[in-house]
C-alpha cells in the first residue's frame, strides 16, 4: 500500500512537471507582439509599405501642387538660392526688395506647378521598388519607407522631374523676375558673375519637399490607426507595438 502511494505521488509530480514545461515552452515559442495565428508574410509587408507610400505621395502632391502649397509651408518653402545669397543682399540694398519678393514667390510657384506632374513618376518608382528586407524597413521607425524610396529613386526622379520644372518655370515666367536682379548685380560686381541654375535648384528642392511631406504621411499611418484606410495597412502597421 505504501509503495502504491509513493508511486502515485511520483507520477503526480512528473505529470505536474511536464504540464509546467509545456506552458513554459508555449511562452518561449510565442513571438512577442506578433499574431501567431495570422503572421505577416514578406509579401504583405512589401504590399503595405507600397500602399502607404502611394497614399503618402498622392496626398503630398495634392497639398504641394495647390496654390501656396510650397510658398506658405515653412517646412518646404523654396528660399532664395543659397549660391546667390549675395545677389539677394545686394538687390535689397539697391531697393529691389519688391523684385526679390516676386522672384521668391515665383520660385515656389514653379515648384507647385511642377509637382502636378509628379504622381505618375513617383507611382512608377514605387511599383518598381524591390524591398529585400521589408520587416527591417517596417520596424525602422518614422520615415523609414520614405527614406528608403528616396535613396533608391532620387537620381531617376531628378532626370524625370527636370523637364517638368523647365516647363513650369517657363509657364510662371520666372526669368522675368530673375533677370533684372542678376543683371543689376553682375553689372556692379567686379568679381565672378553669378547666374545659378534655377531649374536644377527648383528640381532638387521640389523633390526634397515632396519627400518631407511623404514621410509625414507615412508617419501618420504608422502612428494613427485612423489613417490606416485599408485591410493591408491595418494588418501591416497594426503589427507595430
Amino acid at each position: 500500500m505504501k509503495k502504491n502511494i509513493i508511486l502515485f505521488s511520483t507520477l503526480l509530480i512528473i505529470g505536474s512537471s511536464c504540464e509546467l514545461l509545456n506552458e513554459v515552452s508555449k511562452v518561449v515559442q510565442t513571438p512577442v507582439a506578433t499574431n501567431a495565428s495570422n503572421p505577416l508574410s514578406n509579401d504583405e509587408v512589401i504590399a503595405g509599405l507600397k500602399e502607404a507610400l502611394s497614399i503618402g505621395i498622392k496626398n503630398s502632391v495634392n497639398l504641394t501642387s495647390a496654390t501656396d502649397g510650397f510658398l506658405k509651408n515653412t517646412e518646404i518653402m523654396l528660399p532664395f538660392p543659397p549660391d546667390a545669397i549675395k545677389v539677394k543682399e545686394k538687390a535689397m540694398a539697391l531697393g529691389l526688395s519688391g523684385q526679390v519678393e516676386k522672384f521668391e514667390t515665383t520660385l515656389n510657384r514653379a515648384a507647385e506647378e511642377a509637382t502636378k506632374e509628379a504622381i505618375p513618376i513617383f507611382i512608377d518608382a514605387i511599383k518598381n521598388m524591390t524591398v529585400q528586407d521589408g520587416f527591417a524597413i517596417l520596424k525602422g521607425g518614422n520615415g523609414s519607407a520614405s527614406q528608403f524610396l528616396k535613396n533608391q529613386t532620387s537620381a531617376k526622379l531628378v532626370s524625370a522631374f527636370a523637364p517638368k520644372v523647365k516647363e513650369a518655370t517657363s509657364k510662371v515666367k520666372l526669368t522675368e523676375y530673375w533677370n533684372p536682379i542678376i543683371t543689376k548685380y553682375n553689372a556692379l560686381t567686379l568679381g565672378n558673375k553669378l547666374d545659378p541654375d534655377l531649374n536644377a535648384y527648383i528640381t532638387q528642392k521640389a523633390i526634397d519637399g515632396l519627400f518631407i511631406m511623404v514621410a509625414k504621411e507615412e508617419d501618420k499611418i504608422r502612428l494613427d490607426p485612423v489613417a490606416r484606410v485599408s485591410d493591408i495597412l491595418i494588418k501591416v502597421f497594426g503589427s507595430l507595438k
